[in-house]
């Protein structure tokens, strides 16, 4: 399925927001620090080579506001060139907009996805055993988890009470339980951008988006902006075996992040994190169509306490982290035979958005199909180098 990127890919408040990204410059060979103005995408890499180090200043938003830098051409230009269908590989393209610091997830952090997790390592991985778990499991359970919060005296009472009915999992440990479940989704400069292609590995026949709100965290451990993400997911893997999720989670392509990161200030603070509403919508060559609304503020974690699990006095990250704060979509809508429930095909196109965060749109192929990543942390030192900008 063919698809384009245009001037609804950006927040709708776009040109109030302070917004950085990156962007891949021909000439240059290598990526560009960007911000927007005025519907114009400015270069301002000579004043910080890498967006970690933007996002390590103690008020990023003031600081990319100062700074000036070369324009680079129209945004609606580079949009429409970061789609691979017919791009032009002379023009400047948008990449994912972190660079240097880790990515990171945190898993379990909604009821919804928490008990399809549990269905997931209950069915061994079997779509086709899911639906009559997920009976038994709504039987059991319903939306009682819904009021718990993790780690409280309530939900230890709830966990002795599901230990005894044999329903426990590890799942529900990290969902309730007092310590999140924080692991790494992809290595530094993975991460693909709005309009690339994301990858599915070729094993699975049972996966999923999983649309996600992503904090943009600096060293100093302080949330810093955020934008959309996609944790691409390999559903019968990882329900084989939860010591399979490095299988499950990284692959090449599995990580989109974008289009941009919207730092905090000038109107936009945590309070507006807390309360993103983010769709989902995958459209398949086939004429299936799926949709969905996340609310985050239904998380049973405040975003202030994933950020705190995942740096601290414990976890350094001197290059500060990007973290998926988890989802509650788990798609169980049948596409082909009844109980087979949702899978992705190749040739979707997966649109994950939110008004103050913008689009983040991905079609899918398989891992091995799309480009391989080839540019990693060494490529990158090389590339500044060369420039001039280290």
């Amino acid at each position: 399925m063919r698809y384009a990127l245009g001037l609804d890919t950006l927040p709708e408040d776009a040109d109030s927001a302070t917004l950085v990204g990156r962007a891949w410059l021909p000439a240059a060979a290598g990526p560009a620090v960007i911000t927007l103005r005025a519907g114009r995408v400015h270069d301002v890499t000579a004043h910080w080579p890498t967006v970690s180090l933007l996002l390590a200043e103690a008020d990023p938003a003031a600081a990319l506001r100062r700074a000036d830098g070369p324009d680079i051409g129209a945004v609606a230009d580079l949009l429409a060139n970061s789609v691979p269908d017919g791009q032009d590989k002379a023009r400047p393209h948008l990449l994912a907009p972190c660079d240097l610091q880790a990515v990171k997830a945190a898993g379990v952090t909604f009821v919804r996805s928490m008990l399809e997790r549990v269905i997931e390592e209950q069915a061994k991985g079997d779509p086709a055993a899911a639906e009559g778990v997920r009976h038994i499991m709504q039987a059991e359970i319903g939306d009682d988890l819904r009021a718990v919060r993790p780690g409280s005296p309530e939900a230890l009472r709830l966990k002795q009470a599901l230990v005894a009915r044999k329903l426990w999992s590890q799942y529900l440990e990290v969902g309730i339980g007092p310590d999140a479940e924080i692991f790494t989704k992809a290595q530094p400069l993975s991460s693909v951008g709005t309009g690339a292609e994301i990858g599915i590995h070729p094993v699975s026949t049972w996966n999923n988006p999983e649309p996600e709100v992503v904090l943009a965290i600096g060293p100093d451990g302080a949330i810093k902006g955020a934008a959309l993400g996609n944790d691409v997911n390999l559903r019968d893997v990882e329900g084989r075996s939860a010591l399979l999720l490095g299988k499950a989670k990284d692959n090449n392509g599995s990580c989109a992040i974008g289009p941009f990161i919207r730092l905090l200030g000038q109107g936009y603070g945590l309070d507006d994190i807390r309360q993103a509403a983010v769709t989902l919508t995958v459209e398949g060559d086939d004429g299936f169509r799926l949709e969905g609304t996340s609310l985050l503020g239904e998380i049973s974690r405040d975003i202030t306490d994933i950020a705190g699990q995942a740096i601290g006095p414990n976890h350094q990250y001197p290059d500060g982290l990007v973290l998926f704060t988890g989802t509650m979509f788990a798609p169980i809508e049948d596409r082909d035979a009844p109980g087979q429930g949702f899978t992705h095909k190749l040739g979707d196109i997966v649109t994950i958005a939110s008004p103050r965060l913008g689009r983040l749109v991905n079609r899918v192929n398989r891992s091995d199909r799309i480009p391989p990543w080839e540019f990693g942390v060494a490529a990158l030192m090389r590339n500044l180098s060369a420039r001039k900008r280290l």
